[in-house]
C-alpha cells in the first residue's frame, strides 16, 4: 500500500526542469535566426550585383 502512495506522490510532483533541453532550444533558435539573416543578406547582395 505504501508503494502505491509513493508512486502517486512521484507522479503528482512537479517535474524537474531539463536545462539541457532549454539550452538546446535557445541555441537552435539563434542558429535559425543567423542562417535566415545570412540568406537574406546574400539574396540582397546577389540581387544588387545582378541589377548592376
Amino acid at each position: 500500500m505504501d508503494m502505491i502512495f509513493d508512486d502517486l506522490s512521484q507522479a503528482v510532483a512537479q517535474p524537474r526542469r531539463d536545462v539541457r533541453a532549454l539550452i538546446c532550444a535557445f541555441a537552435l533558435d539563434m542558429a535559425g535566426k543567423l542562417v535566415t539573416g545570412l540568406a537574406i543578406g546574400l539574396g540582397i547582395a546577389v540581387g544588387m550585383a545582378l541589377a548592376g
